[in-house]
């Protein structure tokens, strides 16, 4: 198919968060299948793409003219944009336009992301008031795409919009390399962010209770909730280490040689976490939730998020019968980037 432009704007050069590894790996697969362009807004974003990638160069995402972006668009003549957000401006646009909601866990947790400005902390609260500007934006396409069936789902619940939804799902890294499973230690590894919602306390109240376990905290974080976290760690006799970020290389050593990665996440868009650990044959350890079932199945174990007791007898449980390597590694293959790109092809041709 001829005419697809990708929005790559939300490709971050320095360092990935979820959007910017989803927009770099989907578009690499993508662009393996048909002719893609990338939209851009920053030609440092071309070092995370193929190279000889084409592109056009229009404003950020976080500008003002972002409502005008298909006006900006027009002038190259797309057939079809695809953006992995929401929020491109659809305003007079003259090409079919692919939409994607990730989850909406904001809309339950409005707590802006602390690197936003204040005025963009700001709309950001404003947007997560109601679902009114949601259907709004997504009234602009002809179809929108879902990571994950559970996304679909809440979508559907919330009546967000009328058109045509698909899921196209995310899915780990293609670049992070692999360590050889070790022999397990009695360690267990979670990455992703402190927010409140991920419930990382139920974590430490849990690994306080079975003080031979030691939990790494291998995300960044501010020193504010660090010293929160420590607080409660240290009131429960928990072995907590914070490791304030690690390198890739790192993440996949203390992997490899950990007793299962673990998440009390009350609320998740997806898991890439969690599909990590299972392509690296580690036991997942994680909160009983809709889209940890969705993508562990029964290759996970289970507990309730807000019951340490169950989190900790359960993790006896994993660590006394390890969940078989072949079991996770087969689980973890049903997401790749080929397969989602192939996908997301599909639902462009159709349009």
């Amino acid at each position: 198919m001829s005419g697809i432009f990708f929005d790559a704007r939300y490709i971050r050069p320095q360092f990935h968060d979820g959007i910017s590894r989803f927009s770099a790996n989907l578009f690499a697969a993508l662009s393996k299948l048909t002719e893609v362009t990338a939209i851009i807004s920053d030609e440092a974003q071309l070092e995370r793409l193929p190279a000889g990638t084409n592109w056009v160069k229009i404003h950020a995402p976080t500008s003002a003219l972002e409502p005008f972006s298909a006006l900006v668009l027009n002038k190259h003549k797309p057939s079809v944009v695809f953006s992995p957000m929401q929020t491109i401006g659809s305003f007079g646009r003259r090409f079919k336009l692919a939409l994607t909601v990730h989850d909406l866990i904001y809309y339950r947790h409005p707590k802006p992301p602390a690197n936003l400005s204040p005025l963009l902390r700001l709309g950001w609260r404003l947007f997560h008031l109601t679902f009114v500007p949601e259907r709004i934006l997504l009234a602009g396409c002809e179809t929108v795409i879902a990571v994950s069936k559970a996304t679909a789902a809440e979508i559907a619940t919330n009546r967000l919009t009328r058109k045509r939804v698909s899921v196209v799902y995310n899915a780990p890294e293609l670049t992070l390399g692999q360590h050889k499973r070790a022999q397990p230690k009695k360690s267990l590894v979670y990455m992703g962010t402190f927010m409140p919602y991920k419930n990382v306390e139920t974590l430490i109240r849990g690994v306080g209770l079975l003080p031979e376990f030691r939990l790494e905290l291998l995300s960044r974080i501010t020193q504010k909730r660090q010293l929160e976290l420590k607080a409660l760690a240290d009131l429960v006799g928990a072995d907590v280490v914070f490791h304030n970020g690690v390198s890739d290389f790192e993440y996949h050593r203390l992997l490899s040689e950990a007793t299962a990665l673990v998440s009390a996440s009350l609320d998740e868009g997806f898991g890439i976490p969690v599909v990590e650990a299972m392509e690296q044959e580690v036991p997942v350890l994680i909160s009983d939730i809709a889209i940890f079932h969705e993508i562990a199945e029964n290759a996970g174990r289970y507990f309730k998020a807000d019951d340490p007791k169950n989190f900790a007898s359960e993790l006896l449980l994993l660590a006394s019968n390890p969940t078989p390597a072949k079991l996770l590694r087969s689980q973890a293959a049903k997401f790749n980037w080929d397969d989602s790109a192939k996908s997301l092809l599909k639902v462009l041709e159709s349009l």
